[in-house]
C-alpha cells in the first residue's frame, strides 16, 4: 500500500495539548489522526469523540462516600452481613411485595 505524506499546520499550544492528551490515551498523534481518518471514511463524515474527563477523578469524594455508607450499614446493623443474607433479605422483600400487589 502506497503511503502519503499528510503536513498540517497547527497552533503550537493546540498541538503540544493535543499530544498530551493522546500520549494519555496511549497512542502518538499520527495514529490519532489516522483513526480520525478511517473512522471519517467509515461514517462518511465526521466520526466520533475520544475524551478524557477534564477534571481529575475525586479520590477523596469516593473515599467520603465509602465511609458514609460503612458508617450507615453499622447503623441499621447490616454490616456483617454476608452477600448470601443480604440476596435472601432482597428476594423476601420482592416476595412480599408481590403478594401484596396481587
Amino acid at each position: 500500500m502506497a503511503t502519503s505524506l499528510l503536513q498540517i499546520r497547527v497552533d503550537d499550544a493546540l498541538k503540544d495539548e493535543a499530544a498530551q492528551v493522546f500520549d494519555n490515551l496511549g497512542i502518538d498523534t499520527s495514529t490519532a489522526v489516522r483513526i480520525f481518518l478511517k473512522r471519517a471514511v467509515m461514517e462518511n463524515g465526521i466520526p466520533f469523540r475520544m475524551t478524557l474527563p477534564k477534571q481529575p477523578y475525586d479520590a477523596e469524594r469516593g473515599y467520603r462516600a465509602m465511609v458514609e455508607i460503612s458508617d450507615s450499614s453499622a447503623k441499621n446493623g447490616t454490616s456483617d452481613m454476608t452477600l448470601d443474607e443480604i440476596n435472601a433479605e432482597i428476594e423476601a422483600s420482592r416476595r412480599e411485595r408481590k403478594a401484596a400487589n396481587q
